[in-house]
């Protein structure tokens, strides 16, 4: 049974895809002024702006606050009794290079051979016309950060670099916002975990942390010899993959490291202490325990799904949830993320939502999906919070974002443009509204 609803649900999205999807073109350029006023604006860094006034001049913020004058004559878009936030900005995800999440291999994109493929980058493999990437828009989600790589293998350690993208382009060099800024270590998992059925095997089984050990010697190995080459003034022969670590050992470029207990995140560490690195980790389940050390060295945290279960059976059950105010309290810089394989990260506002019932105030959690991830992105200088001179990507909602029941988004800006917020699911809707008389 199991097989034949993947096997449904596969139809489903792929009919989607080939007839059910309208052709939403991207926005044109805003060629000219556009107010936003009587709004209630979360400003993105933790201020609220009531009956404010938001004045976008081609694609940045020209102007923010009280009192601004609007001439006559101009394009007006009144949110009286509306919130007006930040586009929000999803940190990792393999969206538009992965459509389907049960296997099928003429959507997937994200892998490459090898385990340590530091050369390879996921913009050149990004698909704009994606199915998905309307839907994301609908909830809000304007930003996102293409990784190389399929969370589930464990068979790629070092997968290449990411790219921000944003979610209104015509191909992917449209949508480029921050090129090959993050390179991705998947680390091995040091939790020993019991093989199904390895009793019977005839051998003993080889010890899995002792090989996860190994393998992260390996990628020191490789950083090790990196250095020497990239210190080295000439070549006789060019190493591409050696090549592509230099923005690392330079500090451009960041090195973020998936990893969830202890153990493996103090591993991480060495990571800042052996090669200097700038050093994010993904996912992060246990890092609440280390929470000073985290702070001490630096090193933010991407929580990559708060909607999920405690990583062991002692943690208390709402563990995930509490863990974003404990960064909060320590001072720890973070973002909370939503790589669920099923939904495909619409859930980003509700996982920032959950976090504000569990200590989080609403602004603070809001800025774990707009400027705390573009700080750790690098794009804070351009996004992530509703100020002058930054870009105008900006969602208008009727409700409170991180409200699943009321947050519905009816208006978008990226970089200044209106963007269309229909997709398939709201074509459904419009479609037996029709044929039923619902207004």
């Amino acid at each position: 049974m199991k097989k034949i609803l993947n096997l449904t649900a596969i139809l489903i999205v792929l009919s989607g895809t080939s007839f059910s999807q309208s052709i939403i073109n991207p926005a044109p350029a805003n060629e000219g002024i556009i107010f936003i006023t009587h709004a209630n604006i979360h400003v993105g860094n933790g201020t609220v702006i009531t009956d404010g006034t938001i004045k976008i001049n081609h694609e940045k913020i020209e102007n923010i606050g009280k009192d601004i004058a609007v001439p006559a004559g101009t394009t007006v878009y009144d949110a009286s009794g509306k919130q007006v936030y930040p586009g929000l900005i999803n940190s990792i995800t393999n969206i538009g290079i992965k459509d389907v999440s049960s296997g099928v291999k003429g959507t997937d994109d994200y892998d490459e051979l090898g385990s340590i493929t530091p050369s390879i980058r996921s913009i050149v493999a990004y698909n704009s016309d994606s199915y998905v990437i309307n839907v994301l828009r609908t909830n809000g989600i304007l930003l996102a950060n293409v990784i190389p790589q399929n969370e589930e293998s464990s068979q790629k350690l070092i997968s290449g670099t990411s790219s921000v993208v944003q979610l209104d382009s015509w191909n992917w060099e449209d949508a480029v916002y921050k090129m090959d800024g993050q390179m991705h270590f998947n680390m091995p998992s040091l939790v020993a975990r019991r093989r199904r059925f390895s009793f019977l095997a005839e051998n003993a089984p080889e010890d899995p942390v002792k090989r996860a050990l190994e393998q992260i010697e390996s990628v020191k190995t490789f950083f090790k010899e990196a250095k020497a080459y990239l210190a080295e003034p000439e070549h006789v022969k060019t190493n591409l993959n050696f090549e592509a670590t230099k923005n690392l050992f330079n500090q451009k470029q960041k090195l973020f490291v998936h990893c969830n207990s202890v153990k493996e995140m103090l591993l991480a560490i060495d990571f800042v202490k052996d090669f200097g690195f700038t050093v994010v980790i993904v996912g992060g389940a246990d890092c609440w325990q280390i929470a000073p050390l985290l702070k001490q060295y630096n090193i933010a945290i991407i929580l990559a799904q708060t909607h999920s279960l405690p990583v062991t059976v002692d943690d208390d059950v709402d563990q995930p949830y509490k863990t974003p105010y404990l960064l909060q309290k320590a001072g720890v810089l973070f973002a909370i993320a939503d790589n669920d394989e099923t939904t495909r990260g619409i859930n980003l506002a509700f996982n920032a939502g959950t976090a504000a019932a569990y200590g989080l105030s609403k602004e603070e959690a809001l800025s774990a999906i707009t400027l705390n991830a573009a700080k750790i992105l690098g794009i804070d200088n351009r996004t992530g919070s509703l100020e002058e001179g930054k870009d105008a990507n900006i969602i208008v909602s009727e409700g409170d974002i991180l409200d699943m029941e009321h947050s519905i988004v009816d208006l978008a800006f990226i970089q200044g443009r209106k963007i269309n917020l229909d997709n398939v699911q709201t074509e459904l809707a419009n479609k037996f509204k029709y044929k039923y008389g619902v207004k």
